[in-house]
This record gives C-alpha cells, sequence and structure tokens, in this order.
C-alpha cells in the first residue's frame, strides 16, 4: 500500500488492509485509540474499525494517529449506496493540532473515488476538520434499519457528514444506515 509523509522527514502515513496487519499492530492501534478516547472507544467501535483500508500515522517507529475506511451500505430515496466510511479517527494528544489528522484523511478521501458516498460521524470536536477538508453535514433525518424494521436516530442528526463526489445527492432526504453492533453512525 502507499505510504506519505506529513510533518517532518521522520513523520509518515502508511496505509495498509486489516488483513496485512499482524496481531502485534493490530494491539498496537487499539492501544493507542483506547488512550486517544479516554476509555471510550468500546469492543464495539473497535470491530467497527476493522475490515477495510488503516492510515496509520508514525513518527519514527512510534504510532500516533489512525483512521479507517470501511464499507458500508447506505439507503437513499429507495437506491442503495455502497459507502466508504470513515472509522475511528484519533491522534496522540501530544501530536494534535500539528496536520496528523488531515494527514490521515487524504489518502482515505482519495480512496472514496471508489465509493458511491463517503460518510462518517463527526464529534463535535472534530467537525472543523472535516468541514475544511469538504466534508458537508447530512441536514436530513437519519436512520438505521435494524433487525426490527427501520428506526429514527434523531440523536445523530446534524452529526453525519457527507463526502461529495461525482455523484450529487439532496442532503436534506432522508438517509438510511446498515445495522451493527455499538454506536450505528
Amino acid at each position: 500500500m502507499p505510504t506519505g509523509r506529513f510533518g517532518h522527514d521522520d513523520e509518515v502515513i502508511r496505509l495498509a488492509h486489516t488483513g496485512e496487519l499482524d496481531a502485534a499492530a493490530l494491539t498496537t492501534i487499539r492501544q493507542l485509540l483506547d488512550t486517544v478516547f479516554a476509555g471510550s472507544f468500546s469492543d464495539a467501535d473497535w470491530t467497527n474499525s476493522l475490515g477495510g483500508v488503516h492510515a496509520l500515522a508514525f513518527d519514527g517507529e512510534t504510532l500516533v494517529g489512525h483512521a479507517a475506511l470501511v464499507q458500508r451500505r447506505l439507503l437513499l430515496d429507495g437506491q442503495v449506496l455502497r459507502t466508504g466510511y470513515v472509522e475511528a479517527v484519533g491522534v496522540r494528544e501530544d501530536r494534535r493540532r500539528r496536520g496528523v489528522a488531515g494527514s490521515l484523511m487524504a489518502p482515505l478521501e482519495m480512496l472514496l473515488r471508489g465509493y458511491d458516498l463517503g460518510a462518517l460521524s463527526a464529534s463535535d470536536e472534530a467537525v472543523a476538520l472535516y468541514a475544511g477538508r469538504g466534508w458537508v453535514a447530512w441536514e436530513g433525518p437519519t436512520y438505521v434499519l435494524s433487525p426490527s424494521g427501520i428506526l429514527r436516530t434523531a440523536d445523530d442528526d446534524g452529526g453525519v457528514y457527507v463526502y461529495p463526489g461525482e455523484v450529487k445527492f439532496d442532503l436534506t432526504a432522508p438517509l438510511t444506515c446498515d445495522w451493527r453492533d455499538g454506536d450505528v453512525w
């Protein structure tokens, strides 16, 4: 997978599919995310970040940041969209505000060309990062296709962001995500 540089000469972004990462690498990533999210990164959050491409920020041999791009299915106006969904974006506290998160996002955004839509759920702290990179808030109501049917996810309204691509969408239409354990968005 490709690599890229950010910041100083010893700071690099590496891309790897989950299947390319050994147990030690996965443990290191999980430990970073547990630290970054101060204990609120659940097993479900971890599972939801696996199975796709990981962008890994290293300073020398030290992992300082992570983001993942996984495939999901979203429903919009009766159409099923192959969606590149960004998960588990986190940067070590002592490396924040130095461009690491943007450097993690850049290669993942390039990969979004292979999807109908890019999407993510943004924390309040991350909105400026995503908006500054061209992500836009979904303005319509959000739902989840649960085992018991389509359910409203009103608490997620305004927190779902999409990456505009070739296809234009009505950002005010209802948007439904596929079911998964943990946070559905």
